[in-house]
C-alpha cells in the first residue's frame, strides 16, 4: 500500500506574519513530512471588527496569507469566524467549516488520506468533523491546553467528543495522557510520543565566544529563559526574585529571549517591572530569536529557568539540555517528565516563590556535568520520535480498507 497523504490541521502554525507561532508543531510534522507526503491547513481565527481591535492591541490576530510554501510543503491559512472571548463552544464547528474547502480540494487531488490535528479543542474537534465529512481517519495530538479545557463544563464535552471520535490520540507527555484517560478514553487508544530536539542545531558553543558575542563577563553568573512574553511563561516570576538572588550571586545577569505570542504580550509590563526594581543592569531583553540563533544565549548561560504555569512538553528544555544547561522549572504539565532526574535540574511547586528562589540559587552555585545533561537530550532526539509517528500514521492508513469493509468511512 502506498504511503498516506497526511494533512496537518493546526490553528497554531508559523507564517510570514507570525514566524514564531507554533514552531513546535512545524518542527515535529515537517520531519514526518520527510518520510510521508504532507500538507498543512492552518485555520486562522477572524471576525469582522478585529481590525479595530488592532488599533488598541497592535499584535492582536495579525492574520496570515492565503498560502505559503515552507521548506517545500504547502501551507494554507483559511479563515474561520471566531469572536474573542465568546461563543468558544462553537469554535470547533466554525473551524471545520472554514477549513472544509481547502481539505475538500486536497481530497479531490488525492492529497488527503488522513488528518493529523494538534490540540484537542478546537482543532481536534474540527478535525473529527472533517474526518466524518470527508471519510478519512483522524489523529489528535494533545499539547497542553487540554487540562484547562477538561475543567470547563462546556469545553470538556467538546474535548471528550473529539477524543472519542478520533482514530488515534497522541499525547506529548504522560500527564496529558492521563487527562485523556480521565475523560474516559480507552487506554489503548492514547499513546505518548513526546517532542524531540534537533541535536545538530542545538549544541554548546565555546563559552567564551558565546559570552563575548553578548558582552558578558566570563565569570558572571547567567540565567536564561526562552519563550513567548506571556503570563503563562512566568518571566515576571523570575524577575521578582532577582534582587535576592543578586545578593547571593553578585553580578547576576538574566537573559530574556522571546517576544509577543498568540496568548498576548507582556513586554511593556516586564520592562516596567525591571525599571521599578532597578534591575536594568541585570535583565537583558534579547527579543525573539529564530531557532538557529538560540545556541548563543543558551551556550552563554549557566542555568535555564522557566517559571511556567502550564506546559505540555516544553521543547525548549531539551534544547537547553542539548547545550549542556541544567533546567529549573515548575511542577506543572509534563515538566517533571523532561527534567526527570536531579542531575538534569530541579522541579519546584508552582507558586512557591521561596522554593523557586532556592532552586535557582542552588543551581547557580552547583557544578553540573554538562556532558551527562547533553546525553539526556541525545536520548530524546527527533529520529526516534519521528519513526514512532510515521509507523503509527501508516498503521492508521492501512486499517482503512478493513474499516470500509465493515461499512465505516473512517475508523472510530
Amino acid at each position: 500500500m502506498a504511503d498516506p497523504h497526511v494533512v496537518v490541521l493546526s490553528s497554531l502554525f508559523p507564517s510570514e506574519r507570525q514566524p514564531m507561532a507554533g514552531l513546535f508543531v512545524r518542527e515535529r510534522m515537517f520531519r514526518v513530512g520527510a518520510q510521508l507526503p504532507l500538507a498543512v491547513v492552518a485555520p486562522t481565527p477572524w471576525f469582522p471588527l478585529q481590525g479595530l481591535l488592532r488599533r488598541v492591541r497592535p499584535g492582536f490576530r495579525p492574520g496570515a496569507p492565503r498560502h505559503e510554501t515552507q521548506r517545500g510543503f504547502d501551507v494554507w491559512y483559511p479563515r474561520f469566524l471566531s469572536v474573542p472571548g465568546v461563543l468558544k463552544r462553537f469554535d470547533g464547528w466554525l473551524m471545520a467549516l472554514g477549513a472544509l474547502p481547502a481539505l475538500w480540494r486536497l481530497r479531490r487531488a488525492g492529497r488527503l488520506d488522513l488528518i493529523d490535528a494538534h490540540f484537542g479543542y478546537p482543532d481536534g474537534h474540527a478535525a473529527t468533523l472533517l474526518g466524518r465529512w470527508l471519510g478519512v481517519p483522524v489523529a489528535i495530538t494533545l499539547r497542553g491546553t487540554e487540562p484547562r479545557q477538561a475543567r470547563d463544563a462546556v469545553l470538556r464535552r467538546r474535548l471528550r467528543t473529539a477524543l472519542v471520535r478520533a482514530t488515534r490520540v497522541f499525547a506529548v507527555s504522560e500527564s496529558l495522557r492521563q487527562v485523556a484517560l480521565g475523560l474516559g478514553i480507552a487506554a489503548d487508544k492514547v499513546r505518548v510520543v513526546g517532542n524531540g530536539v534537533d541535536l545538530h542545531r542545538f549544541r554548546a558553543l565555546p563559552r567564551a565566544q558565546a559570552r563575548h558575542a553578548l558582552g558578558l563577563g566570563l565569570d558572571a553568573p547567567v540565567l536564561v529563559s526562552v519563550g513567548g512574553l506571556v503570563e503563562r511563561k512566568g518571566f515576571h516570576r523570575v524577575i521578582e526574585l532577582l534582587p535576592a538572588l543578586r545578593q547571593r550571586h553578585p553580578g547576576l545577569v538574566y537573559l530574556v529571549v522571546g517576544g509577543p505570542g498568540p496568548e498576548g504580550d507582556m513586554s511593556e509590563a516586564l520592562h516596567r517591572q525591571v525599571q521599578a526594581a532597578g534591575l536594568e543592569d541585570t535583565v537583558r531583553f534579547l527579543g525573539p530569536l529564530a531557532p538557529d540563533q538560540l545556541g548563543g544565549p543558551l551556550s552563554a548561560a549557566d542555568v535555564f529557568v522557566l517559571a511556567t504555569r502550564n506546559e505540555g512538553w516544553a521543547n525548549v528544555f531539551l534544547e537547553a539540555m542539548a547545550c549542556g544547561l541544567p533546567v529549573v522549572t515548575t511542577a506543572v504539565g509534563g515538566n517533571a517528565e523532561v527534567v526527570c532526574r536531579p542531575e538534569l535540574g530541579s522541579v519546584v511547586p508552582f507558586g512557591d516563590a521561596a522554593a523557586l528562589q532556592q532552586a535557582i540559587g542552588d543551581a547557580l552555585a552547583r557544578r553540573w556535568d554538562a556532558a551527562a545533561i547533553r546525553r539526556h537530550a541525545e536520548a530524546n532526539g527527533w529520529e526516534r520520535r519521528v519513526a514512532e509517528l510515521v509507523a503509527e500514521l501508516r498503521a492508521l492508513h492501512e486499517r482503512r480498507p478493513a474499516c470500509k469493509a465493515h461499512g465505516q468511512a473512517a475508523c472510530p
